[in-house]
């Protein structure tokens, strides 16, 4: 689907929703943001993707491929290639990231560590625009936190309220990764590696309620790559995040469009 096209429905939706008594207020604050018209289509996935991190398999090559190029002015020169892609089908979302780094490090090995710290692959999401949204944050060794956000304000991010999701929800995300759970010494050489994840709709589902039919929905989000502690630390995006150094901030989320 053209970005054109993208745009209209989006556009479209949202006046929708107004009409059965949703938030017109809120679509047309969302169309004022930055990013808003910096749209990635989800495609059903042609068959299930094996959880293997074969970015090329049969189910990934009918995704297209999201860049996350933006780095932030207070990263180091390290410039790592990272991309993503992502698919659904009637069961949940597909994600799969594929990062040629160096100075690749993972030590946090618990559920809800602070793995930003590490070489780290982040996706927040906003699946209702009058809901929260998601951050998965998962470094190169597999370790996963992840939390239900709700923030007042989407322009600066202050004022928000977190609450982690339980393991209970969490433990039915299974997370595929290339690299062994721990990496350390830092690897200074070039290394390739693949966080591949499945989230059911349920896991969304328990924090913002029942989802409806996903074909043609728009969702705000955002994918980021970090490394907060390691010896060249870099903070990149998908889409811009301005000035301030924050993946908290939902005004500069982008779209996701499930397509048909």
């Amino acid at each position: 689907m053209r970005l054109g096209c993208l745009i209209a429905a989006w556009a479209a939706c949202m006046s929708l929703c107004g009409a059965a008594g949703g938030a017109t207020a809120e679509g047309e604050t969302f169309m004022n943001e930055p990013n808003v018209r910096q749209v990635y289509s989800v495609q059903q996935a042609p068959v299930r993707p094996e959880g293997k991190g074969a970015w090329d398999g049969p189910a990934w090559k009918a995704a297209e491929v999201l860049e996350i190029k933006h780095f932030h002015k207070n990263s180091s020169d390290h410039r790592p290639d990272v991309r993503a892609r992502l698919l659904y089908d009637a069961q949940g979302l597909y994600v799969i990231f594929k990062t040629k780094d160096r100075y690749v490090l993972s030590v946090n090995t618990a559920y809800q560590d602070s793995v930003c710290q590490d070489s780290c692959v982040e996706f927040f999401v906003q699946p209702k625009p009058d809901k929260g949204y998601f951050n998965f944050e998962i470094n190169c060794g597999g370790t996963m936190l992840l939390t239900y956000i709700e923030t007042p304000n989407r322009q600066d991010g202050t004022d928000r309220k977190t609450e982690p999701v339980p393991w209970d929800i969490a433990k039915n995300i299974p997370i595929f990764h290339s690299l062994p759970a721990t990496v350390t010494p830092e690897r200074t050489e070039p290394t390739e590696w693949i966080i591949e994840y499945f989230v059911p709709f349920s896991v969304f589902e328990s924090c913002v309620g029942p989802l409806g039919k996903i074909p043609g929905q728009q969702w705000r989000a955002n994918l980021y790559k970090c490394a907060d502690k390691s010896s060249h630390p870099h903070w990149a995006s998908w889409a811009p995040i301005g000035e301030k150094l924050s993946f908290h901030v939902p005004y500069y989320f982008g779209t996701l469009a499930f397509a048909p």
